[in-house]
């Protein structure tokens, strides 16, 4: 099949979104060594918008305006973390997931500058974060710490803790890894510690529907295991319709043999109430497996508990 001369890349503008596209351009100039690439940046609502994402349009914040410039035709194609695109809802009509990358580290790090572990930080500690699902875990495993609101992104966010506004921070291992900035991680939290949001570590590739060719080209780069995963989990997101402040983690796994599991949890964002459930797929297919234990956690009383948080 013959590729496209050039394929405009359309991105949030932050740096780590772009070391993300990188990443993109280097898989397709392997596999099609004769395609140019260029990247089309944009700043999204969501980077200029420094408050709580539930004041704007919480997730969809970070997707609107990419979705927007793939959909005008001033872009190709789309890159995003699958963490940030709303499960909630339908992706924008006329588009569709093209590949899902192989996925990175699904691992949140801890940074403190004096590299005091954890489990060591000291009472009133102030752990920078505006994530629901990271400041509803630390209240339930270290309710001595503090959690501090903190947006921007990481390069942005280790400003701010450099400048005093926190003590330590938490961030994806992926995204650090991504920036090329490993050195500054104190400890990296197994997902028992620090269960991910659903989505952590892939990048999506989203095409118009009409570009068939596109389409064809690009799913060349997505990864089976992980289509299976990020499918599982997004449908137990989709099932649960959870809101930007709703303290929801969870993720699937491919083992060695091919079986499929997927381990989810709902808390209450002072951490007193943790919900959870882990299923094998087995016979399943992953978007069943994702709806089966949406369903365990639904009869656990989640709809109740989600729909009491304020957002």
């Amino acid at each position: 099949m013959s590729a496209p001369d050039l394929i405009r890349i359309v991105s949030r503008d932050s740096p780590m979104a772009l070391a993300q596209v990188e990443r993109v351009r280097a898989e397709l100039a392997a596999l099609h060594p004769g395609t140019r690439t260029e990247v089309v940046p944009v700043k999204t609502t969501g980077d200029k918008w420094m408050g709580d994402l539930s004041a704007v349009e919480g997730k969809g914040a970070f997707t609107k305006e990419v979705d927007q410039a793939l959909l005008a035709g001033d872009a190709d194609l789309a890159v995003h973390c699958v963490k940030d695109i709303p499960a909630d809802r339908p992706l924008p009509a006329g588009t569709t997931f093209a590949a899902f990358l192989k996925r990175d580290d699904i691992r949140d790090a801890l940074i403190h500058p004096a590299g005091v572990p954890l489990d060591q930080l000291p009472p009133g500690t102030r752990i920078g974060t505006s994530s629901v699902r990271r400041s509803a875990q630390l209240a339930a495993s270290h309710p001595q710490l503090d959690c501090v609101p903190m947006r921007g992104n990481a390069n942005r966010r280790m400003e701010k803790l450099a400048a005093g506004e926190a003590d330590a921070l938490l961030l994806a291992v992926s995204g650090l890894e991504r920036i090329g900035r490993t050195d500054v991680i104190t400890e990296v939290l197994s997902p028992e510690v620090m269960c991910p949001p659903i989505g952590a570590g892939v990048l999506a590739l989203q095409c118009r529907e009409g570009d068939a060719e596109l389409i064809d080209l690009v799913s060349a780069l997505g990864d089976p295991a992980t289509h299976r995963e990020t499918t599982a989990e997004r449908m137990f997101l989709h099932v649960l319709q959870g809101h930007c402040n709703s303290p929801i983690a969870g993720y699937a796994q491919v083992e060695g043999n091919g079986e499929l599991s997927l381990r989810a949890k709902v808390f209450t964002p002072d951490g007193k109430t943790v919900l959870n459930a882990h299923e094998w797929a087995g016979r399943l297919d992953p978007a069943t497996l994702g709806t089966s234990v949406a369903v365990a956690l639904l009869r656990q009383g989640a709809r109740e508990l989600i729909d009491g948080i304020a957002h």
